[in-house]
């Protein structure tokens, strides 16, 4: 998975971008919300649930395109269960060039993590930023600024 952080930077960079007058705040911390609430599954390995079950960490709660399509361009994992209930199947993108964050908060202090975080600065967050600022101009260009 990229990290729970960085998949907020879609909804973020989209909301700020469009700006209030189209997604209000309320709508915009729900799409926070939403878009890490996924990643909760990972407390299934307190519950003894393995990664490749259906209920671990990718399984049925990934099963949304919203999330799941960053977690399918990882370097790691198991893939995303895509099409539970049908399939037990997991996939990845045909290109996975965001590194797979770590589990245990402690790795992201290890050389891995910071590749980890810059990964998802240069694949995510500077991409969602430019898409931003282009709303924001169009937006702009728009209200005739």
């Amino acid at each position: 998975m990229p990290t729970i952080v960085t998949h907020a930077a879609v909804p973020i960079c989209l909301g700020l971008g469009l700006g209030s007058r189209i997604i209000s705040l309320r709508l915009l911390l729900a799409g926070v919300a939403i878009a890490m609430l996924p990643d909760a599954d990972v407390l299934a390995f307190k519950l003894g649930v393995a990664y490749g079950h259906v209920f671990g960490h990718r399984g049925f709660t990934h099963s949304l395109l919203s999330h799941s399509l960053l977690d399918s361009l990882t370097t790691g994992g198991k893939g995303v269960g895509w099409f539970w209930p049908w399939r037990d199947e997991r996939f990845f993108a045909p290109w996975q060039m965001i590194r797979v964050a770590p589990f245990k908060l402690e790795a992201y202090l290890t050389a891995r993590g910071e590749a980890v975080i810059l990964s998802g600065l240069y694949w995510i967050w500077l991409p969602g930023v430019v898409v931003m600022l282009v709303l924001m101009g169009w937006q702009g260009w728009g209200r005739g600024l």
